[in-house]
């Protein structure tokens, strides 16, 4: 008998076992040997033996997580639909564009709205993608990156792992004492796309926001939500497009990850919703200059709970209008 006829008898005993540490062991040795086609038997015998009550779906979904971070492009694109990978390190789509490119990957993929989420990952990624290769009413903002934007800190899939970089906190504060309360405005667009940026901390996990807009300054925001002493960094566009992106691709502590193209596109509507546009207008260059004399602070309570926290506000001096948001979810 061949090592090949042996394996699905192994396979079948480590499923009708529920052996979970046998079964990764089992799939990491098939991606060692890149006999990409076992992966397939493993998630279909996986998923068979679930409607028989088996408790090994953790073991299908990994072996298309690693499908799709490892597999090629051809195999990877399999797992890039809707629903797949409901449970694993981050989005399926995602996790191929972290190790696939757009060229190799776009060939494979035909569901529009993975098709766009791709493209724009690979675009944040540095890779140039053809604004024509995709349906633009996916995301509905350009997915070239542009020279006001920074270069957003991105996910880093593994075999075991991923690592979300958040090193845009680490930013010298200094504390302050906020001045008197003011009376809150009416709540407006621009609270409602704050908060959308965290929407997965407060629907899907154990966190809470909350937003304010008052006629006034940032500071006065902060205050109007009950600090009476924060710690405050004055920064630039750059730098609150990194934070807001990053926290809009998150799922924070257990929600579902959404991904660096979705929170790029939940951070640029945030700044539409300021500056009054009802979409994205042709002159980007001229959006890029009004978003830039817009002011933009990142503040800190000074209790930071965990990592998944986003405290940040926005002034327009012109209008004499300030919005503040103040989100945490507990790990």
């Amino acid at each position: 008998m061949t090592t090949e006829d042996a394996a699905p008898d192994t396979l079948q005993d480590l499923i009708e076992g529920s052996n979970l540490a046998g079964l990764t062991r089992y799939v990491d040795g098939v991606c060692a040997s890149r006999e990409w086609d076992r992966l397939n038997v493993v998630v279909d015998r996986c998923n068979e033996a679930v409607e028989r009550g088996k408790q090994v779906w953790a073991i299908a979904q990994y072996a298309e997580y690693r499908m799709a971070l490892d597999a090629p492009a051809e195999m990877a694109g399999t797992v890039m639909s809707d629903g797949r990978g409901r449970f694993a390190l981050g989005p399926l789509w995602e996790v191929a564009a972290s190790t696939h490119t757009w060229d190799d990957l776009s060939q494979y993929v035909t569901v529009p709205t993975v098709r766009a989420m791709i493209a724009h990952e690979r675009s944040i990624r540095g890779e140039s993608v053809d604004p024509e290769s995709i349906d633009p009413r996916v995301l509905e903002i350009p997915v070239e990156i542009q020279p006001w934007e920074p270069a957003y800190p991105v996910a880093d899939y593994q075999s075991d792992r991923a690592t979300f970089p958040d090193d845009i906190f680490d930013l010298p504060m200094k504390w302050i004492d906020l001045p008197d309360a003011i009376e809150r405005d009416n709540d407006d667009g621009v609270t409602d796309t704050l908060l959308e940026l965290v929407g997965p901390w407060w629907e899907d996990s154990l966190g809470h926001a909350e937003t304010v807009t008052v006629e006034g300054t940032i500071e006065e925001g902060i205050r109007a939500l009950g600090p009476h002493r924060v710690r405050v960094a004055e920064v630039d566009l750059s730098t609150a497009l990194e934070a807001m992106v990053w926290a809009g691709a998150s799922g924070g502590a257990h929600g579902r990850r959404r991904g660096t193209p979705r929170g790029r596109t939940a951070a640029w509507w945030v700044i539409l919703e300021i500056l009054g546009y009802d979409d994205v207008p042709d002159d980007l260059e001229q959006l890029g200059r009004e978003a830039a004399e817009l002011r933009w602070l990142l503040w800190d309570p000074g209790d930071r709970v965990g990592g998944w926290n986003l405290h940040i506000g926005i002034e327009d001096p012109t209008d004499g209008l300030a919005w503040v948001l103040s989100a945490v979810d507990a790990t």
